[in-house]
């Protein structure tokens, strides 16, 4: 996906504006399993995926916690050094090899000081980050995981294969041998 694209999908930009954004960005080629945004630092860039699939997790006892996966189009980002400029909860790592977009922070606060419409491209980029997160929260607290594991076949049934089992099984909420029963309750259901 093309980096005007994903711009013009967060708030749509035109002329001086977008090409402005497009500007301070660098294109790059990510190994897999290529850490992006790591815990514990502040981050000075944002990444969208042009291609490819990121991951999102946090450490909790001494194992990872995915609490989201991101294909192309998706923005990676660490919200705690994005608005409050302090070290993040979250290690965002590629799954696949990656292509990837990068922004550093300060270029961008730049424009958001200088051209009100790339401020409010900023805006509305923080305001789908917090209702992306509470996407991925509700569920969790709301749902059995046979029900969330049915709502990703519906929603987005590609990412089963691209994604291992352990890491679909955290994002989940669920054990990998929950994961299995529930694959096989589906499949004997049919």
């Amino acid at each position: 996906m093309e980096l005007r694209d994903i711009l013009s999908r967060l708030y749509p930009l035109t002329g001086k504006s977008l090409e402005n954004l497009i500007a301070i960005a660098d294109e790059l080629d990510v190994r897999r399993n290529t850490i992006i945004i790591k815990s514990g630092v502040i981050e000075r860039y944002i990444y969208f995926v042009k291609n490819g699939i990121v991951r999102a997790f946090f450490n909790a006892d001494g194992r990872e916690v995915t609490f989201w996966i991101g294909e192309e189009g998706s923005v990676a980002l660490s919200m705690e050094s994005y608005i409050n400029n302090r070290c993040g909860y979250k290690t965002i790592v590629t799954l696949e090899d990656c292509t990837l977009y990068r922004i550093d922070s300060k270029a961008l606060n730049h424009l958001y000081e200088t051209d009100i419409h790339i401020a409010n491209w900023g805006r509305k980029l923080a305001e789908r980050e917090i209702l992306r997160a509470e996407r991925c929260l509700m569920p969790l607290l709301f749902t059995t995981g046979a029900k969330r594991y049915a709502q990703l076949l519906k929603s987005n049934p590609g990412l089963l294969n691209r994604i291992h089992l352990e890491h679909l099984a955290s994002y989940l909420g669920v054990t990998p041998v929950s994961l299995s029963r529930i694959r096989s309750t589906l499949r004997n259901s049919k």
